[in-house]
């Protein structure tokens, strides 16, 4: 693979790498040139950087040249919930079974392919990568509620930049197994992939792992029955965005996620009639990237969560302050 030199001129100094590399036409768009930083494959002056960087007059930046594939989206006519859309982004609330975007198992039927039916390949971000244009940030197939989308690049990256600056509140609704005894906590813990199993992730403090906080307040709890050891409805707060860290973190402080097949003691008749995961992205604020707007969501849980908690109802111990406020205003 071939090397190439660039020599930031006067009007690029001060101009962050991935956007100086792809107006230099060093790339094809920003994302490449953001995803061959991330790869350590972009030298400023011998050094490794970060996409962030800003490079100044005269510093000689050193770049791999990139084989970059042409990818073939097919659009599908896939139903979306919109609840916020405008020309820079939109707020969907993700279904059940959706998956975010195509990958070896599950090439077609994703939101990446219901957006580019809707928008076109070319009028969304590519932030992460051509092949999954529209996404900023995802959420777990089986996991429901809100998720933000981006049409442009500068969009997608100002808002992975606010979510990677803990400026978008993200809090997810999760029904737990057994009671948690304080009212609320937080789990700082790293997470990497399980090498056993090259699909799951785990707690481990290993070189590969990454930085994971999860908060989380007691909404209700549940008294214990024969087949079960009671529940506790809990709001989750993500700091960071690893893989399954919500499913991952309440694993790690022994109260899976009911209906976890992944990461739960998946017993049939403590699962309240779930087939997936009682995991849903309720709350979401940001400060719009373009307009400034301070936008808000609250998305209420689908009718299969609902149902789990209306098995749960005269086994109530109380709610908390807390929890009272929330689910008052969910309309539960």
């Amino acid at each position: 693979m071939s090397s190439f030199v660039h020599i930031v001129t006067p009007v690029e100094d001060g101009k962050r790498l991935d956007a100086l590399l792809a107006d230099a036409g060093c790339y094809s768009s920003r994302s490449v040139a953001a995803r061959q930083i991330e790869e350590g494959k972009v030298f400023v002056n011998g050094l490794t950087v970060s996409k962030s960087c800003k490079p100044q007059i005269g510093d000689a930046v050193v770049y791999e040249e990139v084989e970059e594939k042409v990818f073939a989206l097919a659009g599908e006519p896939i139903d979306l919930d919109i609840r916020y859309e405008d020309k820079y982004l939109l707020v969907i609330s993700k279904q059940a079974g959706l998956i975010c975007h195509p990958s070896a198992n599950h090439l077609y039927g994703t939101l990446v392919n219901a957006l580019v039916y809707r928008y076109g390949h070319d009028n969304l971000a590519h932030v992460q990568g051509e092949e999954r244009p529209g996404i900023v940030h995802r959420l777990d197939g089986d996991t429901t509620g809100l998720m933000i989308c981006a049409k442009d690049d500068e969009v997608g990256f100002a808002l992975q930049d606010a979510i990677r600056l803990k400026n978008v509140d993200r809090r997810y609704l999760a029904l737990v197994h057994g009671s948690i005894a304080y009212d609320s906590g937080e789990i700082d813990a790293p997470i990497a992939r399980d090498e056993k199993t090259g699909v799951s992730m785990k707690v481990d403090d290993g070189p590969s792992s990454r930085e994971a906080l999860t908060s989380f307040r007691v909404l209700e709890r549940f008294e214990a029955r024969r087949k079960d050891e009671g529940y506790t409805l809990v709001e989750c707060k993500l700091f960071t965005g690893r893989t399954h860290q919500i499913r991952v973190h309440m694993k790690y402080i022994h109260h899976c996620i009911v209906g976890d097949q992944t990461y739960g003691a998946y017993k049939e008749a403590a699962q309240l009639g779930l087939q997936r995961q009682f995991l849903h992205s309720y709350r979401l604020c940001f400060t719009h990237p373009v307009t400034e707007e301070e936008l808000a969501f609250v998305d209420a849980p689908p009718e299969d969560l609902l149902e789990a908690l209306s098995q749960l109802k005269d086994r109530s111990m109380g709610r908390t302050a807390y929890g009272q406020q929330v689910l008052e205003e969910l309309g539960l």
